[in-house]
């Protein structure tokens, strides 16, 4: 079958996701893990109705909003720079963090990076754009621009978050919002900040949110690789030094004494190896691997299954 551009497929998780280190979550008390979004079995309730998604949805919203307008009424900084209360994407965040939180649109990756990458892009295009002196005629075509820039990295980062692109639209077409520059980054992020938090005590109430936090495939392979070397290279200590010896010991005592021939060809063998370096030895709890040899997870267990089988 040709290969054809149609079919070109970029999927950055393949890459960024066995170095993101695995969920603590399982690990924190279940109190505080549980608001998370980390469950510990699949529920067995029957999901909540519409109305009570409408009435937490409704005081999610209501807190979420007039919290970020508060707050920002009070920061120095923000008054200073004539910050507006409500940046109107918000809106759209407040729709996806308590109506449709099953969405991965509305997970927290989506929502922060998703924001912070408009944000960047958005800003660097306005001042680009503002560098012309007939950049109020065109201010329209540099936040068509923008908007179309930021979503596309945000589809190639697999960050899309659509309350982002309307961020991306503002910080160009809005001449209140394009005026803070820079100073639009910590704006957004701290609006996110606080309605990712409200969501996290209203959703967890009686739904779950977030479904994660990264990625719903597995993260951390990288990091799990590192700690069996590790182990295995830390698993060569005294211990199996003393029942490596034992286990020698045996064996040339019985060779000494006259055993079968299967025994003496056996350790006529181990000889001819050059000794314990190039055997594998298993014992009773007890597994020594030979430095360079490099087994895979399902050889390991096999020979642990066999040592605790002795």
């Amino acid at each position: 079958m040709p290969f054809s551009p149609f079919q070109w497929n970029f999927a950055i998780d393949r890459y960024l996701n066995p170095f993101i280190p695995p969920s603590v979550l399982p690990r924190l008390p279940y109190a505080i893990s549980h608001f998370f979004g980390y469950r510990r079995r699949p529920p067995t309730r029957p999901p909540v109705g519409n109305f009570v998604v409408i009435i937490w949805g409704s005081i999610g919203i209501f807190c979420s909003l007039s919290i970020i307008g508060a707050v920002q009424q009070h920061i120095p900084s923000f008054v200073a720079r004539a910050v507006p209360t409500m940046i109107g994407s918000f809106g759209a965040a407040a729709v996806l963090d308590f109506y449709a939180i099953e969405s991965p649109l509305a997970q927290p990756r989506n929502t922060f990076l998703g924001q912070l990458i408009s944000s960047i892009i958005s800003i660097s295009i306005c001042k680009l754009c503002a560098l012309s002196p007939h950049f109020e005629s065109f201010r329209w075509l540099g936040a068509a621009l923008a908007c179309a820039t930021a979503t596309a990295a945000m589809c190639l980062t697999n960050t899309i978050h659509p309350p982002a692109g309307a961020t991306a639209l503002m910080a160009v077409a809005d001449p209140d919002v394009a005026r803070l520059g820079w100073f639009l980054i910590p704006a957004v992020m701290l609006g996110c900040c606080f309605m990712t938090s409200i969501a996290l005590l209203v959703n967890n109430a009686q739904r779950r949110f977030p479904f994660y936090w990264w990625s719903p495939e597995v993260t951390g392979q990288f990091w799990s690789r590192w700690a069996e070397r590790r182990a295995e290279e830390e698993g060569d200590g005294a211990d199996v030094d003393a029942a490596t010896n034992s286990l020698e010991s045996k064996e040339t005592a019985v060779v000494a004494g006259g055993a079968d021939g299967d025994l003496e060809a056996g350790s006529a063998h181990l000889e001819e190896k050059g000794g314990r370096e190039e055997v594998v030895v298993v014992g009773r709890g007890v597994v020594r691997i030979p430095h360079g040899l490099v087994l895979s997870l399902e050889e390991r267990r096999v020979l642990e299954g066999l040592s605790l089988r002795l």
